[in-house]
Formats: C-alpha cells, structure tokens, sequence
C-alpha cells in the first residue's frame, strides 16, 4: 500500500498507483507519519515541480522522520478546466485549484478576467467539491483522471502556461525498513542517484571545500539548494543530489571526506527511476 496526499485523481495518485494500491490522507505530515508508523509499506512525495521549484515542507519532513528515499519518478502535469455537465467558460465565475495549479495557469486567468481564481487544498478536492455542489458557477483545474473519477466534462485541456510542467515525486520507505521489494513492473534505472543533506561551519570557504569533495573525485552534482535551519537562526541546510550509489566506494570516500569538516550529513536514500 502507498500513501500519497490528496483525493482520488490527485497527481500524487498518479505516482502512487506505479507503486502500488494508493492510500490517500490529508496532509503530508500524515502520509509521513503513516511510513513511520508503518502502517504503509511507501509513499509518494511530491519534492519539486519544472514550474514552481522545490517543496521545501516536504524536504524538511525528511529530516523530522525514520524515512529513506528507495526511488523517484516523474508526473507530467496536464492541467485542465473541469466543470459539471452543462457548465461552461462563459457562465462560470469562480475557478478552484490549489495555490500552485493556480500560479501556472496565469494566461488562461488573463484571458478570462472574469473568472476569480479560488484556492482550494487540493486539484483532485476542488474537482470533487464542485461535483458535490453541482454550481454550474463553479470550474475547477485538475488532472483529466479526476475529471473522469467525479464525472466532470473537460472544458480545455493543456491549460498550464509552460508545457514542460513536470512533478518530481521521491518514493519513501520506512529506513529500518527500505527491502520491501517494489512492483517488478516498475522500471528501475540502472543508474542510481544519491540524495544528502549536511551542515557546515559558518567558516570562510566551507562550502566551497563541501562541493570540492565531489568535484575532485569527478561526481556530478544534479542538485543543490539551501533551506534555513530550524535550530539555529541564519544557519542553512544544504540538500545535495548526486549520480552514484552511496554504496560505490567513490562515494563513501568522498562522504567520509565531507564528514571531516561538516557538522552534519545525512543520507537520505540512494534510488533509482520508476518509469511512467
């Protein structure tokens, strides 16, 4: 079972089902609390989207919990404009999505200014909440999988500004229990990529030393991005993706490196890719 935030039709139902029966919950800090509690064997969590950057929640959630990353995989998101049978563009004059379905459909809100965007907690909610209410006034922005769950008509689809609208989702595992096996239908990369955070001294020169580490022994860095550090007041984070497993002896050498100096790493998972 795989948990995932959202309601049936979310895109993080979407990565869920390449992993196994979705479970949805409310928050992400249930689904996390589920993998630690072991109540799911994974979860899936959005972590970045081409559009809207990273989802810092999330990366501070993988620090706060027992969780390690077993794969990744990719969501293209194709957004459309949902309504009740009947309903239509014109009539219409409120449109529900999540804040971030929102943002990336700018020009389609600039054409239609008669249209109030309405933030809602979720895609997959707000197209649900509309088919409840059956408000011909009411559209909702959501995938075409939630369109077809609640018995929505599509009234536009691609309605995203940018087409390379893309969700990179981490697949989670509890960390004293990563083994359990995925779907042998999922299509695992042979090349595994290796996710880390750490701390380093507010020293002249210490990150610099940090990505050296890496760059001398020719690692190629896919990531890095600096979050504030909760316990301490202007101190970061610093989340590193890499290729190569934390297993490879390469690696190991340059983390034991990184751990001379820094005052903390923290391997959050190495995975491979589930294809679509």
């Amino acid at each position: 079972m795989t948990a995932y935030q959202g309601e049936p039709g979310a895109y993080s139902e979407i990565a869920a089902l390449r992993i196994g029966e979705p479970k949805p919950f409310e928050s992400f800090d249930e689904v996390f609390a589920a993998v630690e509690n072991q109540k799911v064997h994974y979860a899936v969590i959005p972590i970045e989207n081409s559009l809207g950057g990273s989802i810092h929640h999330n990366y501070d959630l993988l620090l706060q919990h027992p969780v390690t990353i077993v794969a990744e995989t990719f969501v293209k998101v194709k957004h459309c404009l949902l309504g009740i049978p009947g309903s239509s563009t014109e009539r219409a004059l409120k449109v529900l999505s999540h804040p971030q379905a929102l943002a990336q459909c700018r020009n389609f809100f600039a054409t239609h200014q008669h249209l109030k965007a309405e933030v809602a907690y979720d895609t997959a909610g707000s197209a649900k909440m509309i088919a409840a209410e059956k408000d011909p006034g009411k559209l909702a922005i959501a995938s075409k999988r939630a369109g077809e769950l609640y018995g929505l008509e599509i009234l536009q689809e691609n309605l995203a500004d940018e087409e390379w609208n893309i969700t990179r989702f981490f697949c989670i595992a509890h960390a004293k229990n990563p083994e359990n096996p995925l779907p042998e239908t999922t299509a695992k990369s042979a090349q595994h990529k290796t996710s880390i955070v750490f701390t380093l001294p507010n020293e002249q020169g210490s990150l610099f030393k940090a990505l050296a580490t890496f760059a001398m022994r020719d690692i190629d860095l896919t990531k890095i991005e600096s979050r504030p550090f909760r316990k301490k007041a202007f101190e970061y984070l610093f989340y590193v993706d890499f290729i190569g497993d934390q297993n490879d002896r390469n690696i190991q050498n340059a983390l034991c490196h990184l751990k001379e100096f820094a005052t903390m790493v923290n391997v959050l998972g190495s995975y491979g890719v589930i294809a679509e």
